[in-house]
């Protein structure tokens, strides 16, 4: 038991590493650039799956807040979380709790890929990226009517959604065609070592 739980910790720590290495690929494009780690959270915490599954993300969220240069560009700092793309990282946390706990703990049963088991754990990764924009929208839409960036001729919304969703809909789903068959190859290895 003491060992699951070592490595339990183990795959948390090196998850967060992982989701913090993805602040260095960054593709600058308006306000809010191109970044992995969005698909990364919700990527790691498809793959330990259940009540761990978030973990990771709180990791790598509270090691940008302590001040370690881990969030998109090399940035960190609560600085960071009131600034215009600050809602997206209580965003990242809720879509990766919400993937990890529709995708479920691994199992090694899933080295046959069933139909049930690809439909769950792409709806896992599919809701848990669009859930993620949701605190992301709210705050930049509250943020640009503040800072007063809203057009005349259009509301909060209609802007946010403009600036900060259509245009990465694109990235995200490459992002998400991408690591969807990672997910289901990695799923039963780590349920080797957790879970069974």
């Amino acid at each position: 038991m003491k060992n699951k739980s070592t490595l339990k910790l183990a795959f948390i720590a090196l998850f967060a590493a992982i989701i913090c290495v993805g602040c260095f690929i960054r593709i600058p494009i308006g306000v809010i650039p191109i970044v992995l780690q969005n698909a990364l959270c919700i990527l790691c915490g498809v793959l330990l799956g259940g009540i761990w599954g978030g973990a990771p993300t709180a990791l790598f969220l509270l090691a940008g807040l302590i001040g370690l240069p881990v969030y998109s560009g090399g940035s960190s700092g609560i600085g960071v979380w009131v600034g215009p793309t600050g809602g997206f990282f209580p965003g990242y946390l809720l879509g990766a709790v919400v993937a990890s706990f529709i995708a479920g703990k691994p199992s090694l049963r899933e080295k046959k890929l069933s139909a049930a088991v690809v439909i769950r754990v792409a709806v896992a990764m599919f809701l848990g990226l669009v859930i993620l924009y949701i605190p992301g929208v709210i705050h930049f839409a509250n943020w640009a009517m503040g800072a007063g960036k809203v057009p005349a001729d259009k509301s909060a919304f209609g802007y946010t959604m403009g600036v900060c969703v259509i245009p990465f809909i694109p990235g995200d789903l490459v992002k998400y065609i991408i690591c969807l068959p990672i997910a289901l190859k990695i799923r039963p290895v780590i349920a080797q070592y957790l879970y069974e």
